[in-house]
């Protein structure tokens, strides 16, 4: 297993990579194992990283969100560890409060809800069920 450390945008990233045969590998970046495709350029191996994320069992927690950072068209909602959407409680419109659960999704085998950090209106939604996200992208924006 060879283990490396990412920064993207800021974020630093754990990778361990724990298999690796023709195009496919197993990693595990934070915590969370993906199965990914490899492409190779001609001068040199490079990987491209397209998770899909393995089942796990569920647990319910409540995590908080990631800080939420401003903007002109509002307050972006972002993701505070990679994982996957499993429901959206929201729609674009909705009126939250900060403490109220936007979404729920499953990072580190936990199931997470994801909660406004501010109060306002619900201006977008940057994702939908089943998308995988990383950490520090933007899963809404609160106005």
């Amino acid at each position: 297993m060879k283990k490396f450390k990412f920064t993207i945008s800021g974020k630093q990233y754990e990778v361990e990579v724990q298999s690796f045969e023709g195009d496919k590998a197993q990693v595990v970046v934070n915590g969370t194992q993906y199965e990914v495709d490899v492409e190779r350029e001609k001068e040199e191996a490079k990987p491209v990283v397209a998770p899909r994320p393995k089942a796990a069992a569920p647990t319910q927690s409540a995590a908080p969100a990631a800080p939420a950072a401003g903007s002109a068209d509002g307050v972006k909602a972002v993701a505070p560890l990679p994982g996957t959407i499993m429901q959206i409680f929201v729609n674009v419109g909705d009126q939250v409060k900060r403490g109220d659960k936007i979404l729920m999704y499953e990072a580190m085998k936990m199931e997470n809800n994801f909660l406004a950090e501010v109060d306002g209106v619900i201006k977008d939604i940057k994702v939908k069920v089943g998308d995988n996200v990383l950490q520090g992208a933007v899963l809404a924006i609160i106005g």
